[in-house]
């Protein structure tokens, strides 16, 4: 299976276990998930689908020269999502520490066709789904792991291009950790990452759409025209039972969503006042043979990383304007 990527490169992929998941329906299945929740026709920052996520983290661990044990993890840890992703922590979840799909994962395997294919070329179920055990892959914030550095680089193609192929070629693995091999791109990434959270992910417009995209899922639940089940089939089956149904409820609010965003920032007695997940990364780097992390070596940069947590921890006051 050869496969051209966009932030990796060309690569063919010649083990048959690796070459027999992609091709499962739960893996491609992930192709018609969007990676940020919110469905692409009512979002509007450029996405992509888990599916290219997976992949690329299965590559970015190939590439750092993991066992197949644990790109085989790699490319299944986001199986469990949901339609619209973490977009469901909203609906039914805890929509700050957004751990839906990680207290589901298990579960979710075990139905699947995954267990019968991971059998067959020997390997254990039960292993391949610790995703904590793989410390290349998952790793507690602020630490690099393969799964935040590639939806990071994937955003940062479009929203800081010049950067991708300096964090991408300055990844390393030393002591068993992703670090970046010198300060610059530890610091180019940390920076944008940041930036992201801010600006995007926890930004007005993500929580907002979140908040609201919540509350179609929620009124579709309570009047029967979804149910729990379908959300483990994929964003485009929901969205047809969304569009075709005559809740007025709902479909004033697909038509907001679907427009731009009208809204007043206010301190007092907001309409609604939300506040995401903070995500954010505390790069390691190395300098002449030497760990370093980026913030006790850096006071500007931690200043940077303080700022961005307050902005957060103020979380989104506005009066929506309809």
């Amino acid at each position: 299976m050869k496969i051209e990527e966009i932030i990796y490169g060309s690569f063919e992929i010649k083990e048959p276990i690796l070459v027999n998941l992609i091709n499962s329906k739960p893996l491609q299945r992930l192709k018609r998930i969007e990676q940020y929740g919110i469905p692409k026709e009512l979002y509007p920052f450029p996405g992509f689908s888990r599916y290219d996520h997976s992949i690329g983290v299965m590559l970015l661990l190939q590439k750092l020269g993991t066992n197949l044990e644990e790109q085989v993890a790699g490319l299944l840890h986001d199986v469990s999502h949901t339609a619209f992703s973490h977009v469901i922590d909203w609906v039914i979840g805890d929509q700050v520490k957004e751990d839906y799909q990680d207290k589901n994962h298990k579960n979710v395997i075990y139905k699947s066709e995954i267990p019968k294919i991971l059998s067959n070329f020997g390997f254990d179920t039960r292993k391949v789904i610790d995703v904590e055990k793989y410390l290349l892959l998952e790793r507690e914030i602020p630490d690099l792991c393969a799964d935040r550095v590639d939806y990071a680089l994937r955003e940062f193609h479009w929203a800081n291009p010049k950067i991708v192929k300096l964090c991408v070629d300055n990844l390393m693995v030393f002591n068993k950790k992703l670090v970046f091999a010198s300060k610059e791109p530890a610091e180019a990434f940390g920076r944008s990452y940041l930036k992201c959270q801010t600006e995007h992910w926890g930004g007005v417009e993500a929580v907002l759409r979140y908040h609201l995209f919540s509350q179609v899922l929620k009124t579709a639940i309570e009047e029967n025209i979804i149910s729990m089940d379908d959300f483990y089939k994929d964003d485009s089956y929901i969205m047809k039972k969304l569009r075709i149904n005559k809740n007025p409820q709902i479909q004033k609010l697909l038509k907001v969503l679907s427009g731009k965003l009208n809204f007043e920032f206010t301190k007092r007695n907001p309409q609604l006042s939300l506040k995401k997940k903070f995500r954010y990364v505390d790069p390691e780097y190395l300098e002449n043979g030497t760990l370093y992390r980026l913030s006790e070596a850096d006071t500007n940069y931690k200043t940077f990383l303080e700022k961005q947590r307050k902005i957060n921890e103020k979380g989104i006051n506005v009066n929506l304007l309809f």
